[in-house]
């Protein structure tokens, strides 16, 4: 169940409309998901979300679209956020991950969870050579 009561019509102010329109111009898409309608309760923090969801995820950078969704996946799923988990593997699936992928992502977050909790059970000390190899850009 949502937090917060739904917005009978979002799009009635001016601020959300916007935002909205953008959504829809940047994805190439009439649809607007849960996630932006829930947000409409408040425009100043749905327009701050977009403009950083857009940002980094609608943007051309340093990382191709399907990794960017990739990794959001990955970070939902160590979250345990479901809504995440589901909207950013169709995202990623509408980007070209095929099944193979999916299963290879998954296998790889749940191995990185199993040594992350033996790391952190163990209490391993971080190798001297990882901290130097980061600080001169070599990990």
């Amino acid at each position: 169940m949502a937090t917060t009561a739904p917005v009978p019509n979002p799009e009635a102010d001016p601020r959300v409309k916007a935002v909205f329109d953008d959504i829809r111009t940047t994805r190439k898409t009439a649809f607007i998901n849960n996630l932006w309608h829930a947000l409409a309760f408040s425009p100043d923090l749905l327009a701050s979300t977009w403009a950083e969801v857009k940002a980094l995820m609608a943007t051309p950078s340093h990382l191709d679209p399907l990794t960017k969704e990739m990794i959001y996946i990955a970070v939902s799923v160590a979250n345990a956020c479901s809504y995440c988990v589901h909207s950013h593997t169709a995202a990623a699936r509408a980007k070209g991950m095929t099944d193979a992928q999916h299963a290879e992502l998954l296998a790889i977050i749940a191995l990185a969870a199993r040594t992350n909790h033996l790391a952190n059970g163990l209490q391993v000390p971080v190798d001297p050579a990882f901290d130097a190899a980061a600080v001169r850009g070599e990990a």
